[in-house]
């Protein structure tokens, strides 16, 4: 009988079925731990001068940890690539603490480089107007184009959730099913031009929109990918003269921060988005003070006397 291979790489082959299959974790955050896994397994087969083995898992110490954020520092890797990729490391530990009594005290001291805090950049409302008006036309892919940017800035969807629509989404209810990141299923409101965007790409289309089809189709009948959508953003950006920050994602960030602009609330808008921490949903509360003090100081009377003294 062969004995099944318990081997750190088999190990963590498992841990990516099992975080993508059993926790629904996405498919890019999949590929992004099993890189960051990979180049953390070479590493270690290099800097000790052989195969790494389930012994050494559970002996490396905190010498070793240094060495290993050391060399992807010298690789180029920024503070957010070594924060993933430590999340990454220890969430195998986890697991193979879990699965195979694998254990690592020192990994518990190692702390992930601290990252600058960036806020989101999202579109001006004015620019998310000109956006929607320009990509709409009597050509179907054109009308396509505005109905996945009216579903990314009206109901707040991810470029990923709205080409996972289907032909048993269409027409549009009141109020959208997604399944996020996570595996974390919300209820999205659509609003009657949302529906209409899509109703009128949907008359156009060629194609048959029936079934498990995509909602979304590319020229040739496949389903739209979301590259697609970002060079039509980038087509824009030329035509309208907007800055390189207006992204088909900056309009999920202009949905949230003109709710929170207009009264809505932070706990509403964390629904909406499908976050699960308020934690995530409350940098666009700085982002509208940062527009609100930006508005002040150009506007204030005091302000504005202190400029010219």
């Amino acid at each position: 009988m062969t004995k099944p291979d318990t081997s750190p790489a088999a190990l963590v082959a498992d841990f990516l079925a099992h975080i993508e299959g059993g926790r629904r974790y996405s498919h890019h955050t999949v590929k992004a731990y099993e890189r960051d896994l990979g180049q953390w397994l070479g590493f270690f087969n290099q800097h000790l001068g052989r195969a790494v083995t389930i012994a050494d898992l559970s002996a490396l110490g905190g010498t070793h940890w240094r060495a290993w954020l050391a060399s992807r520092r010298l690789d180029g890797a920024g503070p957010r690539t070594l924060q993933r990729a430590l999340s990454a490391v220890r969430s195998f530990y986890s697991y193979g603490r879990t699965r195979h009594g694998i254990d690592n005290a020192a990994l518990a001291l190692v702390e992930a480089p601290r990252a600058p805090r960036r806020l989101p950049r999202p579109v001006s409302e004015t620019a998310a107007r000109a956006m929607l008006d320009d990509s709409g036309s009597q050509d179907w892919q054109n009308a396509r184009d505005a109905a996945v940017l009216a579903l990314l800035y009206g109901a707040g969807l991810r470029v990923s959730e709205a080409l996972s629509l289907t032909g048993r989404d269409h027409p549009l209810p009141d109020a959208l099913r997604i399944t996020g990141k996570g595996g974390r299923t919300r209820l999205v409101p659509v609003l009657k031009a949302v529906r209409e965007s899509v109703e009128a790409y949907a008359v156009l289309c060629p194609f048959s929109l029936n079934g498990t089809e995509p909602l979304f189709r590319g020229a040739r009948g496949g389903a739209l990918n979301a590259r697609a959508v970002q060079r039509c953003v980038e087509r824009m950006r030329g035509a309208l003269g907007l800055p390189s920050t207006a992204t088909p994602h900056a309009l999920r960030h202009a949905f949230a921060t003109h709710l929170l602009a207009g009264g809505g609330d932070l706990r509403a808008i964390q629904e909406l988005l499908g976050h699960a921490s308020l934690s995530t949903t409350q940098i666009y509360a700085e982002v509208d003070t940062v527009r609100l003090m930006s508005v002040h100081a150009a506007t204030h009377p005091r302000a504005r006397l202190t400029a010219k003294g």
